[in-house]
């Protein structure tokens, strides 16, 4: 079956079977290996990605589904000059990060997040980070960029997204 969609700003067609998981499509055929692939189960959150500008957990979304919508990968959130989109540069700044396999989902995570909530406080940010899993940091960073990350949308809103 083929799926047309926009990745990254840029139109796409995947010729997958129709029980591909959008992860799956966009690493294997997309060749967009930023979004990993952690527990296959929704659990964990690696996998998330934006669609339409919300969060989503790719593990558990058939290709199909996606079908004419707008996704942002973590590919797609810096600007083509290489800058950090403001919530990578957080998470850059605070040490948000120590292995970072996690570190795409979560930042996808947190977009939505500030975008959605933004002037979050810190107990609503563990709150709705729920079901983005690390198991390296504590959390303690993570949250701190968040924060920071979030400050930093709200003062240059046309960074925010991948086709600003």
């Amino acid at each position: 079956m083929q799926v047309s969609f926009t990745v990254n700003g840029r139109a796409v067609t995947v010729d997958a079977p129709p029980n591909t998981f959008l992860v799956q499509a966009i690493r294997e055929r997309l060749n967009l290996t930023g979004t990993h692939v952690g527990c296959d189960t929704a659990q964990c959150g690696a996998c998330t990605i934006l669609v339409d500008g919300r969060a989503v957990k790719s593990c558990n979304v058939l290709v199909a589904q996606v079908a004419g919508t707008e996704i942002t990968t973590i590919e797609g959130i810096a600007q083509p000059d290489g800058t950090l989109h403001p919530m990578q540069a957080a998470f850059k700044e605070c040490h948000g990060l120590q292995c970072g396999f996690c570190t795409p989902g979560m930042v996808m995570s947190a977009i939505d997040l500030c975008t959605h909530h933004p002037k979050s406080s810190e107990s609503e940010i563990r709150e709705l980070l729920d079901g983005n899993l690390c198991r390296c940091t504590g959390y303690q960073n993570i949250v701190k960029a968040v924060q920071m990350g979030g400050e930093a949308m709200a003062a240059a809103p046309a960074r925010t997204s991948a086709t600003a």
